[in-house]
Order: structure tokens, then C-alpha cells, then sequence
């Protein structure tokens, strides 16, 4: 039996995901699925460019909201909280519609991977950890080398979360993390993806266009929106205010950049980030690609993105 298929929307930040993934939601009775490692967030709104509640009210949106900023939240909890949204969609009648700009989210939802969790041992990960913190990553790497040389050869010392990550898996599991990857990659796919990548093709105007999303960011405040998460007691050390924007802002609130410093590193960051973006999905398997000459045009978009889907089966 063949996997479902579901629509997968993806691409660079500011390339117009949002929008066009309404548009073919609201074409083929779609719902939205978001794919962004910062949208999970609550509170978190105007530096991840969350869809507006306009847009929410236009088509539903899932994966949005669904964390608190305090919380560590990893990829095998957005798999298998973005699935049970897909099967219901499904089991409904209904195109999930996966809108988002996080590879590493899309391939894995799409893949089903459950990355090796477990119930877990908190005792034993922070044992791990204070082990890591003692004797350092040389001698952990030892001895993860030991159990797993596969996975030892891949990793640095340095990489405190993903060595003890290795030995609590291990140690409750009996299984490596390199025998359960290659396992889980001999199995099906759990989707079929009839995938929409979207691009310019000049980076030039790429760029150009991240840096009005940032001026917008800021006008609209996200400034404001930052002191209020420090305000309410998130640590600045935490993951959500790693995000790009939230980062640069609370260094700047706490005094140690000027404001302007902050929107420069903003916009430098979030270059870089849609570099690494459209490397990641260059590689993406039998998508149509669509690369913006100048302003998006959405409806060239939809036409060609319409003939693609009827190939795909989707109508």
C-alpha cells in the first residue's frame, strides 16, 4: 500500500511559503501544517514571522503555538505531533498542506523517523551530563567510541547534548543510535510529498527582500516583543531565544549592543540562514522549483504549481 500524499511548501525565509501555501490550502481543501522550529513557540510572533490571525481565520493552521518558550522541544516531538495532524487531515478527507522552512523537520515528518526516543532517564541523562562537565568531551567520546565507534567518528568533544544523547540511548536501549538510524532508514516513507520549492534567482533580491522583512520585524516590535518573554522569567540562555532576532534583541536590551548593531547582526544572521536554506533544499528529490524573477508573482506560481500537482495526483 502506498504512502499518502500530502503537499509539502518550503524554501528560504521571506520567499513567500506563507502565502502561497494558504493559496493552494484554500485551492484543494487543505489545512496548514507549519515546518518551523520557532513557530512552535507561544509568544513568540513577530520575529518568526508567525502567519497573521487573518491568515489563520482564512485557512487553519496546525503546529503553531503548540510549546512554551521555556521548554526544550526536539525533532521526534514535532514528528510525532505533526503526524497525528497529517493522519487526521487525512483520515478527513483533507490535503495536509506542510508550510515551512526547517529541512531537518520536513524530511523527518516526511521520512516518520522517531530518532531513537525513549522514555528517558532523567537521572541517568543529567548523570551523563555531570560525567560530561567532569571529565570532559575527550574522555565521554572515549567512551561512546567504545559502544558506538560509528557514531563516535562523527562527532566533535565539544558536543556535550549529542554525546550523552548517544550513551542514555545506549544505556536504556541497548541499541546504538547508528544501528537504530540505519534500521529506521530501510523503512517506508511515511508520506509521498508532492513538494513546491521556493527560490529567486538572483540571491541578490533575496537578500533585499530579508532585509524589509527585518525593517518590518522591528517596526512592528519585536524589540518590545523580546523584553516581554524576559519580562515574564524565559532565561536568555534558552533554546527559543536562540532564534534569530530573539538573540541579537536581548543583547541589545541588556545593554551590550545599541539597537542598530542588533537589526545589522538581524539581517546578517537571517542571510546566512536562507544560504543554508536553499542548500538544504536544492537537494530535495523531484520538486517543482519555483525561483522568483523579481516580486513574487502568485499567480504564475499557482498555474504552475497546479499543473504539478494533477501529476501528482492532487486535484
Amino acid at each position: 500500500m502506498s504512502a499518502p500524499t500530502v503537499l509539502v511548501v518550503c524554501g528560504p525565509t521571506a520567499a513567500g511559503k506563507t502565502r502561497l501555501g494558504i493559496e493552494l490550502a484554500l485551492r484543494y481543501g487543505g489545512e496548514i501544517v507549519s515546518a518551523d522550529s520557532m513557530q512552535i513557540y507561544r509568544g513568540m510572533d513577530i520575529g518568526t514571522a508567525k502567519a497573521t490571525a487573518a491568515e489563520r481565520a482564512a485557512v487553519p493552521h496546525h503546529m503553531l503555538d503548540v510549546a512554551d518558550p521555556a521548554e526544550e522541544y526536539s525533532v521526534a516531538r514535532y514528528v510525532a505531533e505533526a503526524s497525528r495532524c497529517c493522519d487526521e487531515l487525512l483520515s478527513q478527507g483533507k490535503l495536509p498542506v506542510i508550510v515551512g522552512g526547517t529541512g531537518l523537520y520536513i524530511d523527518s515528518l516526511l521520512s516518520g523517523r522517531d530518532f531513537a526516543e525513549t522514555e528517558g532517564d532523567r537521572g541517568l541523562r543529567e548523570r551523563l551530563g555531570s560525567d560530561y562537565d567532569a571529565l570532559g568531551g575527550e574522555r565521554m567520546l572515549e567512551r561512546l567510541r567504545a559502544v558506538d565507534p560509528a557514531r563516535a567518528a562523527i562527532l566533535r568533544a565539544g558536543d556535550r547534548r549529542r554525546i550523552v544523547r548517544a550513551l542514555e540511548v545506549f544505556a536504556l536501549t541497548g541499541e546504538t543510535i547508528t544501528a537504530h538510524d540505519e534500521r529506521t532508514r530501510r523503512l517506508p516513507p511515511r508520506y509521498e510529498a508532492a513538494r513546491i520549492v521556493l527560490g529567486y534567482a538572483d540571491r541578490a533580491a533575496l537578500y533585499a527582500r530579508i532585509d524589509a522583512r527585518v525593517d518590518e520585524m522591528l517596526r512592528r516590535g519585536l524589540f518590545e516583543e523580546v523584553e516581554r518573554l524576559l519580562a515574564a522569567g524565559l532565561s536568555p540562555d534558552c533554546t527559543a531565544m536562540q532564534a534569530i532576532g530573539y538573540k541579537e534583541a536581548a543583547l541589545a536590551l541588556r545593554g551590550e549592543l545599541s539597537r542598530e548593531e542588533a537589526a545589522a547582526l538581524i539581517r546578517q544572521a537571517s542571510r546566512r540562514y536562507a544560504k543554508r536554506q536553499l542548500t538544504w533544499f536544492r537537494r530535495a528529490p523531484d520538486a517543482l522549483r519555483l525561483d522568483w524573477e523579481g516580486a513574487p508573482d502568485f499567480a504564475w506560481a499557482r498555474r504552475l504549481s497546479t499543473d504539478y500537482l494533477r501529476a501528482h495526483g492532487v486535484s
